[in-house]
């Protein structure tokens, strides 16, 4: 009986604080949305979310990052096990997976018809037998485009890339620059997001050079580029979205323009491994080997690759002001995304270390080795 009356008691206050108030009510263009229940990831903010190209890098942070704030994410899948990791990251019944192929236009209307916002994270590095640069960035994003602007979408988030330009000498920053013409054609109001190579745990930045560092030493590796932590930019997607309109052209490039020999020097000092003593191939050189590798069936180095890696970063000012985000730099996060490449002698070694210290030092000195070294 107690019991019973203790949460009776607490009734009256549950409900108060579930009062909806004039602040609850999202001013969306064509679709007014109220958002409703406790924050966090088991509230309602009223939006309804679809991200093409969730499953890829980006896409799984953004679901996340979107998700556990109680919005309503609709997950487009082409495969059946690309999207089983997204289905916890909102709670029951947030995560909406749904099949879709970018050459059915019937599939992405599906997929958008009842969102508000609709995120194009849609993207591919190398050229494959179906699809192309320009049927992934040009034709790709343009019908995507114009099946939100058909559908009444009030929003569009577009995802290119720093380096799109139609004077590149690569196809990949020439298709890029031309699909952001496309989207702007057919969705006026849309946002496009430039944001230059990102790295994290997924990456193809970092874990690649662990592991094929003669590839990043082309051009004796005197390129400059401008990576940016991949949660910070799946953070100012997320914020864009509270946002009430922000058309134009949004440039998020990293903090510090750094050279392929920088980072490849920070990776041989986080990992405890000697500088890769590779030779430097010629361009030609690793054209032809590139041209060869295309005949595997697995992705291998693409010749575009090979152009960007003496590409340098585009030198914009970044916009990272008007999406509320501070950048990290790429030396605070290296160890936590190649410590996995120390050799387990080294891992070892340091366990004991720290053994030793953590037993033999005062709490003031524990936190300073704690400190330096991790």
């Amino acid at each position: 009986m107690l019991s019973t009356a203790a949460h009776c008691s607490r009734l009256p206050r549950v409900l108060a604080l579930q009062k909806r108030a004039v602040h609850d009510l999202l001013n969306i263009p064509n679709r007014p949305l109220v958002s409703q229940g406790p924050p966090g990831r088991s509230a309602n903010t009223g939006h309804v979310v679809t991200v093409f190209g969730c499953t890829g890098f980006l896409g799984r942070y953004l679901v996340s990052k979107i998700a556990k704030s109680g919005t309503q994410v609709i997950v487009p899948y082409r495969e059946e096990d690309e999207k089983r990791h997204l289905k916890v990251m909102g709670d029951l019944g947030q995560i909406v997976p749904m099949e879709w192929d970018l050459r059915r236009p019937d599939q992405i209307e599906e997929c958008l018809r009842h969102s508000d916002t609709v995120y194009n994270l849609v993207g591919r590095d190398y050229e494959t037998k179906n699809f192309n640069f320009k049927s992934v960035h040009v034709d790709g994003a343009e019908t995507i485009a114009k099946i939100a602007a058909a559908a009444g979408v009030p929003r569009l988030i577009h995802v290119s890339h720093l380096n799109a330009s139609p004077t590149s000498t690569s196809k990949f920053y020439q298709a890029k620059a031309e699909g952001e013409e496309k989207v702007r054609a057919a969705f006026p109001n849309a946002t496009i997001v430039r944001p230059a190579v990102m790295y994290g745990y997924e990456d193809r930045l970092l874990n690649n050079m662990a592991i094929w560092s003669i590839w990043w030493k082309l051009n004796n590796a005197e390129t400059k580029i401008r990576p940016v932590h991949v949660m910070d930019v799946a953070q100012a997607l997320t914020n864009i979205l509270s946002m009430p309109s922000l058309p134009g052209t949004l440039n998020l490039p990293g903090p510090s323009t750094l050279t392929y020999d920088y980072l490849l020097a920070l990776l041989s000092t986080v990992t405890y491994k000697p500088p890769s003593r590779a030779p430097v191939v010629p361009k030609r050189v690793a054209l032809l080997l590139a041209r060869v590798a295309q005949n595997v069936w697995w992705p291998a180095l693409s010749p575009d690759e090979v152009e960007r890696r003496y590409i340098d970063d585009s030198d914009v000012p970044g916009d990272w002001d008007k999406v509320g985000v501070e950048l990290t730099e790429i030396e605070e996060n290296a160890l936590l995304y190649l410590r996995r490449y120390r050799s387990a002698y080294v891992n070892c070694f340091h366990s004991v270390v720290w053994l030793l210290v953590m037993f033999r030092s005062s709490a003031s000195e524990r936190t300073l080795f704690v400190q330096g070294t991790y």
